[in-house]
């Protein structure tokens, strides 16, 4: 019964339920969710990625767009920021000079090809498919892959509560009681996942603007440096 009676007086309500009107996956265990958010995020045409990941032993600050055929935003890492551009399988990445004068690229005396880097900087390099770069720098274009890599919490699952992320209202999950990972999922609409702490304090990323397409165009010729086959960054 909602509400004890005692000699005809209301002595206790019910309480209030915190999934009332919502999509229904506060209800569902932990597992359930885990997968309904999976799904809801693989499904989306398009989504924006903003915040920090650790990898590497480094930590990379990203704010991108991304979709099936390509996506395109700005890393930060090191004190140096580029911008990167994937129009199907043509990888594009712009920064200043300095960021190509500290590249792989450098001498033995610590210098990189200034030369080099005065034509690359401020155009949008073509990277090759076939440069180690490619893969490290399209895995932050490529929404599944980075999705995938992602939306991943370690060890045991549980909700742990309701909360709110941008006025949007969601249930908390979390891996081992949070050392695993904390996911906020949405209680409105899809269950698309909200934010992000990833385990071990490797960054805490927010995910926004899901299903809202955007424009993709490869940059103009005169914008465009093709370097060849190998750029001077690893």
């Amino acid at each position: 019964m909602c509400a004890l009676l005692v000699t005809g007086t209301v002595l206790a309500g019910c309480a209030e339920d915190p999934n009332e009107g919502t999509n229904g996956v506060g209800r569902l265990p932990a597992e359930k969710i885990q997968s309904r958010t999976r799904a809801a995020a693989e499904s989306a045409g398009a989504v924006r990625v903003h915040g920090s990941v650790v990898s590497g032993g480094r930590t990379y600050a990203l704010d991108m767009r991304l979709k099936a055929d390509g996506g395109t935003g700005s890393v930060t890492t090191q004190g140096a920021t580029f911008r990167l551009l994937r129009v199907g399988e043509q990888l594009f990445v712009k920064a200043d000079a300095e960021f190509w004068s500290h590249g792989s690229g450098q001498g033995e005396d610590g210098k990189g090809d200034a030369a080099a880097a005065s034509k690359l900087g401020g155009k949008f390099v073509k990277v090759p498919q076939g440069d180690p770069s490619y893969k490290k720098f399209s895995g932050f274009t490529d929404k599944a892959v980075l999705l995938d890599g992602l939306l991943t919490l370690h060890g045991a699952l549980a909700t742990d509560g309701h909360d709110e992320q941008a006025g949007v209202r969601t249930i908390r999950v979390t891996g081992d009681k949070g050392s695993g990972g904390t996911l906020e999922v949405s209680l409105e609409g899809k269950p698309y996942p909200l934010r992000l702490e990833r385990a071990g304090g490797a960054g805490t990323l927010t995910f926004s603007a899901w299903g809202q397409d955007f424009a993709l165009k490869e940059p103009e010729k005169s914008e465009t440096v093709d370097y060849g086959k190998q750029l001077p960054t690893s």
